[in-house]
């Protein structure tokens, strides 16, 4: 688990993502299980960016999993063209700002960055199962029960699509200095939505973690028995 009690300076946070990206290149170039994909990474305040093209999703899988794996690494988000096909990729709350252009944008007022409009209290005006990634920065800390949004990202997640989650940190001051705040998030907030008894939609974690001032989790559908996280992953992110 990543946790910083107080985020680190912006000379810091910008050479910690050179060495993330050197070293990323290196796992590209030289870790047999990833060699050779024509994937690229940058980093932005610990938050790899992948892009590029993969032959297989088990692929994607495997170098999402290594590059969480380094010491620094916040989240693990991306924008890879898996086997010729472009990722189905919805960016929630967006407001004016999209995560990725591509993205297709879902708010209750339209801006330039707003594909669909749609109130999320209501439920996602999307198929089950048609969404490659979910993008939820910054949205959750609005909503005053937002299990229901979460559970509509899971619907609407393939298999093996990932649930993008960035909220401040309860214990920094962005998390209060804004009005319509109305929930305030923790690393353990997020084991809670994985774990959570008698929940129906659950959720594994691929990564987790704090900066000091906002919380991020990458999160992965359970759907089958086999797909539950076991009390070592869960460790490794969570108290």
């Amino acid at each position: 688990m990543t946790t910083r009690m107080f985020p680190p300076s912006e000379q810091r946070v910008r050479l910690w993502d050179d060495h993330l990206a050197t070293a990323t290149s290196e796992l590209l170039k030289y870790d047999d299980r990833v060699r050779g994909l024509a994937v690229e990474a940058r980093f932005d305040g610990g938050v790899a960016h992948l892009t590029g093209e993969v032959d297989h999703p088990e692929r994607l899988a495997v170098l999402r999993e290594l590059v969480g794996r380094l010491d620094g690494v916040m989240a693990v988000w991306d924008r890879v063209v898996v086997a010729g096909r472009e990722p189905v990729i919805l960016d929630l709350g967006c407001g004016s700002t999209k995560q990725y252009a591509g993205n297709v944008g879902v708010d209750q007022r339209m801006t330039g960055a707003v594909d669909v409009l749609a109130d999320l209290s209501d439920g996602l005006p999307f198929a089950d199962g048609s969404v490659d990634r979910v993008f939820v920065v910054h949205v959750l800390e609005h909503l005053v029960d937002f299990l229901p949004l979460v559970d509509e990202c899971h619907r609407v997640l393939r298999d093996g699509g990932v649930l993008h989650v960035m909220s401040p940190w309860w214990r920094h001051v962005n998390a209060v200095a804004d009005p319509t705040h109305v929930r305030l998030l923790d690393i353990q907030t997020i084991k809670g939505i994985c774990v959570q008894p008698g929940r129906e939609r659950r959720w594994r974690p691929l990564h987790a973690a704090c900066d000091g001032a906002s919380v991020f989790a990458d999160l992965t559908p359970v759907r089958r028995q086999e797909d539950e996280a076991d009390p070592v992953l869960l460790a490794r992110f969570f108290d």
